[in-house]
């Protein structure tokens, strides 16, 4: 798909969720993580969307300027709307006030997608981080801009935050002919966690809760005039009515969610029945954790492939010899005339970029911000911090630097692809090698952000354009480091492992034979339970006799 990439008057179109409905958000709030930040995340999984970081500058408009919407998926353009006097610089998913928004979509009624709508959920997205300093005026540039020129997509969880609170916010549109859309947004209590993926989660809605709850007048009305309820107020659920769970969005959808929450509070093991379609009672839309989560515990949260529960994915036959975490699609297969799924798990191979959003309310704006930004599968993928008001993206991160359909040699996207996919046919072994190197880098962002940030600050105080600057460049050579090095990771890879061996090492290297040429490798062979799995379907045959 050949995209545009248009600063101002046109908005950018990429593949982000509507098509693989395949993203999964996190949220954290500030009294819920260790350190008071408000956290959110965002896998943004897609089979045809390429990882890279998207930057709008700040940019002053002259009166009367239009700006064109495309849909975000599509690159099709839906029509034109009025810019404001002033945008605000966005680096991906986040503006320089710390204002981050995601989404991941539920789609929902078919019958109330409206054609004719100009604002797509994509360009909802990107345009309000153009235009708002807080969560809360976000939510009211969101709803006011479908208001206006209506909602072209389909049903969209939103996460929208900033440094004091986090919300998520669910719209779906009044149908064909019908401007607008009925929504939803629910601030997360500021001492839990919150998560969604794929499938409508606010339920009962507290309607006399006009500080925590917002919601469109007629978000019931329209329910009950499309017959899709018949009770009280009290007890309208908007999950329900615009999007009631089948088998699919329950364990293909919830039970992500379910994997998120059951980590922190041991309650929620009540609610595996719920993701097997055995009991009618919802997750809660939020749970207050039994400990402060950490932004390297989100990142962690969005490696998960179901471990340490009857889900896990490396625990059973599809996970093939070497214990792989993934399943191909499609989603569902058929044995002898029986349908079946596959397990979908926060990490997919499918993910573009990954993203960690961290917002500090006692840190000016271009310091607090910080969207920790990773390519590819989260599992394989390295979170580099990328400060929100940075001028300028990384090399390796750059729009134009290879493609879908381009490899290149110093995108980020396709190093982490290439690591990836010699790891998913090695997987037990090839693991072991990435997470040292993984956590090396991680851990160096990490340790040196005390440092980095005392030094911005101190600049910021003398000249805060100075701070912008270090930071910018702080971020951009912190990215090429980390790219540089996961291609030596992936050279390593290939070498070590190449036609099913395992050269042997020590001391770090390679070891020879004493005259200059490779020594013997290791036959690591498979796992006693796959060869088991070959002497029953064919050890007559291969039996030695």
């Amino acid at each position: 798909m050949k995209r545009n990439w248009l600063l101002g008057l046109a908005c950018t179109a990429l593949l982000i969720g509507s098509k693989a409905e395949a993203c999964t958000g996190l949220l954290v709030g500030k009294n819920a993580s260790a350190d008071g930040s408000v956290i959110i995340s965002y896998a943004a999984d897609s089979h045809t969307l390429f990882g890279e970081l998207y930057h709008w500058p700040a940019r002053e408009w002259p009166a009367g300027s239009m700006l064109e919407i495309r849909e975000w998926d599509t690159n099709k353009p839906l029509g034109q709307i009025p810019q404001v006097a002033r945008t605000y610089s966005v680096v991906g998913n986040m503006n320089e006030h710390q204002v981050a928004i995601t989404e991941s979509t539920f789609g929902g009624r078919r019958e109330l997608v409206d054609t004719t709508g100009i604002m797509d959920y994509g360009s909802l997205i990107y345009v309000t981080l153009q235009r708002a300093k807080t969560a809360r005026e976000a939510i009211r540039i969101m709803t006011d801009l479908v208001a206006e020129h209506g909602y072209y997509s389909s049903g969209e969880s939103f996460s929208i935050a900033d440094k004091n609170e986090a919300w998520i916010m669910e719209m779906i549109g009044k149908g064909p002919g019908r401007k607008g859309a009925v929504w939803v947004a629910i601030r997360i209590p500021d001492d839990c966690i919150a998560a969604h993926a794929n499938q409508s989660r606010i339920h009962r809605i507290p309607f006399d809760d006009k500080e925590n709850c917002l919601y469109s007048p007629d978000v019931v009305s329209l329910a009950r005039e499309k017959g899709y309820f018949k009770g009280k107020d009290k007890d309208f659920s908007f999950a329900d009515a615009y999007c009631p769970a089948d088998f699919g969005a329950l364990r293909g959808c919830e039970a992500r969610v379910w994997s998120f929450f059951q980590k922190y509070d041991p309650a929620m093991k009540k609610y595996v029945a719920y993701i097997k379609g055995e009991s009618k009672e919802p997750m809660p839309l939020y749970v207050k954790p039994d400990r402060k989560l950490t932004v390297q515990d989100v990142q962690q949260c969005m490696r998960d492939h179901f471990e340490d529960t009857e889900f896990c994915m490396t625990e059973d036959a599809g996970a093939g010899p070497y214990a792989v975490p993934y399943r191909w699609r499609p989603m569902t297969f058929k044995v002898d005339g029986k349908e079946y799924t596959n397990e979908r798990a926060i990490a997919t191979q499918q993910t573009g970029f990954v993203i960690v959003p961290q917002m500090r309310n006692w840190l000016p704006d271009a310091i607090g911000g910080i969207l920790w930004f990773g390519v590819d599968d989260a599992n394989t993928a390295v979170f580099v911090p990328m400060y929100c008001a940075i001028t300028g993206v990384p090399e390796c991160y750059r729009h134009g630097n290879g493609s879908m359909t381009e490899l290149s040699w110093t995108s980020a996207f396709w190093i982490h692809n290439w690591v990836a996919n010699m790891a998913y046919n090695r997987y037990s072994h090839m693991i072991r090698d990435i997470r040292p190197v993984q956590e090396e880098l991680e851990n160096g962002f990490r340790d040196l952000q005390p440092a980095i940030e005392k030094a911005a600050a101190e600049m910021y105080a003398r000249n805060p354009e100075e701070a912008v600057d270090f930071l910018t460049w702080y971020s951009c050579s912190q990215a090429e480091k980390a790219t540089a090095r996961w291609k030596k990771l992936g050279e390593y890879l290939l070498v070590k492992y190449i036609d099913g061996n395992t050269k042997r090492e020590a001391n770090g290297k390679f070891l020879d034979n004493g005259y200059g040429l490779s020594a013997s490798p290791e036959f690591p062979g498979y796992s006693e339970e796959y060869y088991r799995s070959i002497v029953e379907s064919a050890g007559e045959r291969l039996e030695v006799k």
